[in-house]
């Protein structure tokens, strides 16, 4: 019999990130126990790493901006596959959330008159992401674990969850362990809400951080929850390329929105080249009318460099891809260029993006106030993931919810930037609301004693394997699964490739039920990977059947063999469940009707 120490509360929350945070404090406000479970130190989610900003149709700087406008952006960016009441849900109450982490103490920049200032960003038609320079991220986690300490929420840092537990369908808590010593926990719980961010880690080249790898999709999809939308994978267009250390480190949208442009090596401005037909009445046809836009100027349409993320990633792989790029296999990104126009460049600069300028002069030894710097496209952030209802994030699995880049249905095939954020808050409330309002109204279940010996066998199965010549090293699968996922199933896609990936992605799992380590168990990198191989090759495999599901090209999916948008595909969405043999079922769901309403304010924003 393996040993473990239980914990009891009403709510568990899987993720300490901006969604996780704030769904904790939602919770606890309700009167509940609330227990958030962290895999690194409280302050060290990967919404740190988010720069720059929040969006939400304040009207501080264009007082045409409002919920309207912003909830048609979502739509046209997402292709029009979004959830159209969660997009709803988020224009009409960001807003107010931004307001209360302002008022919670979040110091943002401000405009002349001392209102929160907004700057413009891709896909946005006004200034609307409210920000911190290019910190936002960090400044809201310090704002959200200040008062999530405050409330009494009990923290466990850097444990780990291996499994939920189930009684019946209905959740009743969550298995893992603490990093540090290697011992099991067992979280006895009425709710548990999913909050574990992205999966950029299961690719070679990420913006995300470390433990971003689709724990929480995972978890929850062995949960019997449902997927949707896994085929949507944004490779944000500005990444690091050079040095080789830090390559897919992320450079803030903010660069583009203060005026930054995209060269060839040639110097010529590419983006001008290709505007969708759907952008065109917005986007400005020459270069001064989009550096007016990008100061103000209400009139100007705004720079093909604020197009949505998908169309500029795809443009850039178009000019690298024709020998058009810069020495290390990217484009160039100058903001340095803006000296031409206004006097003091560089210390404005230094002012509005204080952690570009300092993360280019230390890791690359380039100063962006005098050179321009060399980015290409990165792995950023899934649209898709666990399917979840509009109101109260409840998956399809009874006690159980997801928030944040886990949850899906918000973004459809494409997100805008700044969106994130925002999702973060807007739905991480509603997930903590509605999780201790279920949570009060809901027995406790009971822990099966089996089942946890059971996940306890096979968490320390790799030790067992450990000396064994038929071992295999976690490491090498984790290596090569990122390998063949950057190669066959990135930003252009076919479906020859697909299938390889898939061939690829069963032979990983096979290979799961052989994986070994040595040592002992307290911060064992080897185990910790042995054990995150499952989810990472479930997400994997999840991304690939989903693409090779949708045969045709949008948003962030584009396939070769497939180049156009299918008016058939434009109504459905591609659902994955478990079946009751353990084996991953593809389907696709008819999207419901658009209400009335909505559809014509649509129809208006045209």
């Amino acid at each position: 019999m393996t040993n473990y120490e239980t914990y009891h509360h009403d709510v568990l929350v899987i993720g300490s990130g901006g969604a996780g945070l704030r769904a904790a404090i939602e919770a606890s406000a309700a009167g509940v126990s609330v227990a958030v479970v962290c895999r690194s130190l409280l302050g060290k989610a990967h919404t740190v790493m988010a720069e720059g900003g929040v969006a939400a149709a304040l009207g501080n700087v264009d007082d045409r901006d409002n919920w309207k406008v912003h909830f048609t952006d979502t739509l046209r960016g997402g292709q029009y596959l979004n959830n159209e009441r969660m997009a709803e849900l988020h224009a009409k109450e960001s807003p107010d959330r931004v307001r209360e982490l302002e008022a919670w103490g979040a110091v943002f920049d401000r405009t002349d008159d001392g209102r929160i200032l907004q700057r413009n960003f891709g896909g946005h038609k006004y200034p609307r992401l409210a920000h911190v320079g290019d910190r936002t991220g960090l400044e809201m986690i310090r704002t959200l674990q200040d008062y999530t300490i405050h409330l009494g929420v009990d923290i466990y840092q850097e444990f780990t969850i291996v499994s939920l537990l189930k009684e019946g369908e209905k959740i009743v808590g969550a298995f893992g362990y603490d990093r540090e010593k290697g011992l099991f926990k067992v979280f006895h719980a009425k709710a548990v809400i999913i909050a574990t961010g992205g999966m950029g880690r299961i690719y070679r080249i990420s913006s995300n951080s470390w433990d971003c790898t689709g724990s929480g999709i995972s978890l929850a999809y062995h949960a019997g929850a449902e997927l949707i939308d896994m085929e949507f994978v944004q490779f944000h267009p500005t990444g690091m390329v050079w040095p080789p250390s830090v390559r897919g480190l992320l450079i803030t949208e903010g660069v583009r929105g203060e005026g930054g442009v995209l060269r060839n090596n040639a110097g010529r401005r590419f983006m001008f080249d290709d505007v969708p037909e759907s952008y065109r009445a917005q986007t400005s046809t020459d270069e001064e009318e989009g550096w007016r836009y990008t100061q103000g100027d209400k009139n100007a349409k705004r720079p093909p460099e604020l197009l949505t993320r998908d169309h500029v990633a795809r443009c850039i792989m178009r000019e690298i891809k024709e020998g058009r790029g810069s020495p290390h296999g990217g484009v160039y990104l100058d903001i340095a260029w803006i000296k031409e126009k206004i006097p003091n460049a560089t210390e404005h600069i230094r002012r509005k993006l204080p952690s570009m300028y300092h993360q280019f002069k230390e890791l690359a030894g380039v100063d962006i106030t005098k050179e321009a710097m060399e980015v290409g496209p990165t792995t950023h952030y899934i649209m898709g993931g666990v399917k979840v209802d509009a109101d109260s994030q409840m998956t399809s699995t009874p006690g159980l919810f997801a928030a944040g880049e886990c949850a899906a249905g918000l973004h459809g095939a494409n997100r805008l930037g700044g969106n994130s954020l925002s999702d973060l808050l807007v739905f991480g409330k509603r997930a903590g609301e509605y999780a201790a309002a279920y949570a009060k109204k809901t027995p406790a279940g009971k822990i099966n004693e089996q089942e946890v010996q059971e996940i306890a066998t096979a968490a320390l199965a790799p030790f067992e394997r450990g000396s064994s010549a038929e071992g295999e090293n976690p490491f090498q699968i984790q290596s090569k699964l990122q390998d063949r996922m950057q190669d066959l199933v990135g930003i252009v896609r076919t479906g020859k490739e697909l299938e390889a990936a898939i061939e690829h992605i069963v032979q990983f799992k096979e290979k799961i039920s052989h994986v070994a380590c040595s040592g002992n168990r307290g911060y064992n990198p080897g185990w910790h990977t042995a054990l995150e191989l499952t989810h990472m090759i479930t997400v994997a495999e999840a991304i690939a059947r989903a693409a090779l599901q949708r045969k045709e090209s949008r948003g962030g999916h584009y396939r070769e063999d497939f180049p156009e948008k299918s008016d058939a595909f434009g109504k459905v969405n591609i659902a994955i469940k478990k079946d009751d043999k353990g084996d991953m079922t593809v389907t696709q769901v008819t999207k419901p009707k658009m209400r009335d309403d909505l559809q014509q304010i649509v129809n208006e924003m045209k």
